[in-house]
């Protein structure tokens, strides 16, 4: 199984154990590549629309197109952020931001619609559902359909202290969360996702795209038809 890891933080806290974790249960060293925010892409989407026209017209494109070629050809996405005020980390934030063009009412990937994804996030003590929904949401409107959340409050400012009655209930929760991910075959199409995918094709049909070139896209894939991303 091959995992890409994508840190919300530069540092190895909570959330980076929380996820590192979960991966070392399911591949080998050689099978997950990590990225951290914001050492590998330190920038603020500039909302340019440039990436609306060509993917490749982004200002920032060089850095980007690493991480997305390393999210084609993994299995599992794993992301992890800090609580920040109730909120992902503004590194997190900013990537999402950087990736709105591979909404599905923009250009959806395909590859996007085979992918599963574990979303991580520690806090001193505050709730972390709030920091993880964003992440959660951009992963599903990419097309990821199989989307897990697991955020925990450690009472600790850093990893070493946490206590170890707590690291042995993380584990415990990352073991139950491992044995549930199959990578063997694709994932199972919601009904939420073939809702959503339709609905974002009526606005392409209906000529209510960002850029004609977004209708172009749909229409070239056989979108606009009964052809589906996830269907071969």
């Amino acid at each position: 199984m091959k995992i890409v890891l994508i840190h919300g933080q530069n540092h190895k806290g909570s959330s980076y154990h929380m996820g590192r974790m979960l991966a070392d249960k399911l591949a080998e060293e050689k099978d997950i590549t990590e990225f951290f925010l914001p050492r590998d892409l330190n920038h603020f989407c500039l909302g340019c629309y440039s990436c609306i026209e060509d993917e490749t017209k982004c200002p920032y494109w060089s850095e980007k197109k690493i991480i997305l070629d390393a999210l084609e050809q993994a299995d599992l996405f794993i992301l992890t952020t800090p609580n920040y005020c109730l909120a992902p980390s503004g590194a997190m934030k900013s990537f999402l931001d950087l990736l709105f063009d591979c909404w599905m009412v923009h250009r959806p990937k395909e590859w996007m619609f085979t992918k599963r994804a574990v979303v991580f996030s520690a806090s001193a003590g505050a709730p972390c559902k709030k920091a993880m929904q964003p992440i959660k949401d951009s992963l599903f409107y990419w097309g990821v359909t199989y989307i897990k959340t697991y955020g925990l409050p450690v009472q600790a400012m850093n990893w070493d202290m946490v206590k170890p009655e707590r690291k042995a209930k993380i584990e415990k929760e990352i073991d139950h969360i491992a044995s549930k991910i199959d990578c063997s075959k694709p994932p199972l199409i919601g009904f939420k996702t073939n809702f959503i995918f339709n609905i974002m094709k009526m606005t392409h049909v209906k000529g209510w795209d960002s850029s004609p070139v977004e209708k172009d896209y749909w229409q070239e894939r056989g979108w606009l038809g009964k052809t589906r991303p996830w269907k071969k």
